[in-house]
């Protein structure tokens, strides 16, 4: 458990750093250009998500992220493993601020609330969950590259920009920089991400649990 929790925590520092650096690198030098930074944004967290869940999912399997595990992992793991995806997160921001020589504590000022948003939450951590695990059943050496795509794709259709993650969300909202979250806004996106991520596990089951489609191959015709 020990080496599951340290890669958890390992994993979630180094998304979170990659979430909030690439943040305040791209919001200087984009130039006032948001597209431009959500662009810089989004490619450097699925380039990490890529490569932690490729090297980090035979250790730990590569949660990251608390409802993943609550919803996977074996009761007597979700306490280590969140406690140790939170603590990273945190360390995740702090050492952002350090390598951009930002104050840092901070409080993020981002206002991300109301029904539109809380829906975008719902929905990014919806198709996560069914991602990880329609992709563990059918295409699961492919499962970092699928995440990965998921999390850029909702980047850009979400409104919320899919945070999609509450040990994320909470080290968000310690940051006053452009990936950055207001503390009273965290509530509400948790919530979100909670109904989205059971909706989305269940859907995926439902999905698995239905009798295998035909084939799409075509049929030898039989011979005489």
């Amino acid at each position: 458990m020990k080496r599951i929790a340290a890669a958890e925590a390992l994993g979630t520092t180094l998304l979170v750093s990659a979430v909030i650096g690439s943040g305040i690198m791209a919001e200087r030098l984009s130039g006032g250009n948001m597209g431009l930074a959500l662009l810089a944004n989004s490619a450097a967290t699925g380039a990490m998500l890529y490569a932690l869940i490729t090297l980090l999912g035979p250790i730990s399997g590569a949660h990251l992220n608390p409802v993943v595990s609550l919803l996977l992992a074996p009761r007597a793991e979700w306490a280590p493993r969140i406690a140790a995806q939170c603590s990273g997160g945190l360390l995740g921001t702090a050492l952002s601020h350090l390598m951009f020589q930002q104050s840092l504590l901070q409080v993020g000022a981002t206002t991300r609330t109301g029904p539109a948003q809380w829906l975008a939450e719902a929905i990014a951590t919806f198709g996560l969950l069914l991602t990880i695990r329609l992709g563990a059943r059918f295409r699961p050496a492919a499962l970092p590259a699928l995440v990965a795509a998921w999390i850029v794709a909702a980047y850009w259709f979400t409104a919320s920009t899919s945070f999609a993650n509450p040990a994320v969300t909470l080290a968000r909202a310690l940051t006053n920089s452009f990936a950055g979250i207001r503390p009273l806004d965290v509530p509400a996106f948790i919530l979100a991400q909670s109904a989205g991520a059971l909706a989305g596990y269940h859907m995926a089951g439902w999905l698995l649990a239905a009798p295998s489609s035909p084939s799409l191959q075509p049929q030898e015709s039989p011979t005489s």
